[in-house]
């Protein structure tokens, strides 16, 4: 006879009760079988070998399937096209980045704490809120005419932060993350008090051309002039393990389109990637 399912009982006292007396059996007979594993293996150290080999934890890096538009730092074609591209001055000339933060209309408190911590992990940044009655061809015609380098916008849904678009000033180009996982500095236990000083940068695994351009653009919202007295570093990667202080924020960006020109509302045919960035910051405890 088949066990009773308890979404099938309507009386939710009974129902409870079949639930939890279930799954109080499912955990009696998963700690039997971890301990006659344990028994086994003491007695075998090969079988542990061999169940350790066979339970590797999936990874981004395991599970990533081969892209061939994977270049390598030194491919020819990729250093002619950054010696012309839209961030080239950044690296040759010494340009100070300069960016705008603000929400979608009417953000929600959410929206907004979030938006303020952005400005502490940007140097030379700043909040600005957004009226109602302002459109984004509006707000680059604004930053264009107050000497702006960059836009971002965090976009939201059911009043919480669900995405961010980026828009390199004057000319573009203009991006589209989708953002997720958000933890704020107040609700990472143990998280460090960041200061002013510049941050150093560290960029992970931007290995296509596309991850080439998005990482180029990332390094051109930091001034290249990192304060190494203040240990801070803001960290753009895809592994899930950090091992430093955190200071805050911590939040994961998919990137969804990216396009040229700095804003085409119902343009959605540039290049995509389904690339997956962990962003933290945090502190080097290392020397300096």
């Amino acid at each position: 006879m088949s066990a009773i399912l308890p979404s099938q009982i309507k009386n939710k006292i009974k129902r409870d009760e079949v639930y939890n007396r279930q799954l109080q059996e499912k955990n009696r007979q998963k700690l039997a079988l971890k301990l006659r594993r344990q028994k086994e293996e003491a007695k075998d150290p090969e079988k542990k070998k061999e169940r350790l080999a066979q339970n590797v934890p999936k990874t981004l890096e395991n599970t990533r399937e081969y892209d061939e538009t994977i270049v390598s730092g030194e491919d020819q074609e990729v250093i002619e096209d950054e010696t012309s591209d839209e961030f080239s001055q950044y690296f040759r000339e010494g340009v100070v980045p300069k960016l705008l933060i603000t929400t979608s209309k009417m953000a929600a408190k959410s929206v907004y704490e979030f938006a303020e911590e952005l400005v502490d992990v940007f140097p030379n940044s700043q909040f600005v809120k957004r009226g109602k009655q302002f459109t984004i061809k509006q707000i680059v015609e604004f930053c264009n005419n107050r000497g702006f380098t960059d836009i971002m916008v965090v976009n939201e849904d059911k009043k919480c932060s669900n995405a961010i678009t980026l828009i390199h000033l004057p000319d573009g180009p203009t991006a589209y993350f989708k953002l997720t996982s958000i933890k704020l500095s107040k609700q990472i236990r143990g998280h460090g008090r960041s200061s002013c000083h510049k941050p150093e940068l560290i960029l992970n695994n931007f290995n296509t051309r596309l991850g080439h351009t998005v990482g180029r653009w990332l390094q051109a919202l930091f001034p290249h002039v990192p304060e190494f007295q203040g240990r801070q570093v803001a960290t753009f990667h895809n592994q899930q393990r950090v091992d430093l202080q955190e200071l805050g924020p911590r939040f994961t960006l998919k990137l969804k389109w990216l396009q040229k020109g700095a804003f085409e509302k119902n343009a959605r045919d540039g290049d995509k990637s389904t690339a997956i960035l962990l962003v933290v910051r945090i502190r080097n405890f290392g020397e300096t």
